[in-house]
């Protein structure tokens, strides 16, 4: 079964092995009002106005200078949102819940460890999780 994607133009500023740095002018995929879009580049707009750079696959041997087309696995820019904004928020509150039982202070260190475990477990086990196919890319140039 094929993974639908979402493709971007990008220019190959850097190559660093199997990987380039590549820079996007626009913030996101584009596709925030599409179904499957997330909606995070109103988001990119309204805090960062240049372009970016990404560290992304170079399975076909860019090289610096080159235009490419990167592509993005539809929902994998969500997921990655709810893993690194949801998870903590909610072992946050999770901890602070448990601890409570015990007073404001158990509380906060409730809080602080809920928020030290999510962060570890992000670190340390997110990575293992990642499907390949839905990794950004480089798919071709240009």
């Amino acid at each position: 079964m094929a993974v639908e994607q979402t493709t971007i133009p990008a220019v190959v500023r850097a190559v660093d092995g199997s990987f380039a740095e590549v820079e996007v002018a626009q913030g996101g995929c584009g596709r925030c009002h599409e179904k499957g879009g997330c909606g995070g580049q109103q988001l990119t707009q309204m805090f960062c106005s240049g372009p970016k750079t990404y560290r992304v696959a170079n399975g076909v041997g860019a090289q610096v200078g080159d235009s490419v087309t990167i592509a993005v696995a539809a929902g994998s820019v969500r997921k990655t949102a709810n893993l690194a904004y949801i998870l903590p928020l909610t072992a946050t509150i999770a901890g602070a819940l448990l601890g409570a039982t015990f007073g404001d202070g158990t509380a906060m260190a409730g809080a602080a460890a809920g928020l030290a475990l999510s962060f570890a477990y992000i670190r340390f086990r997110a990575p293992g999780l990642a499907n390949p196919a839905e990794c950004p890319h480089i798919v071709s140039r240009s």
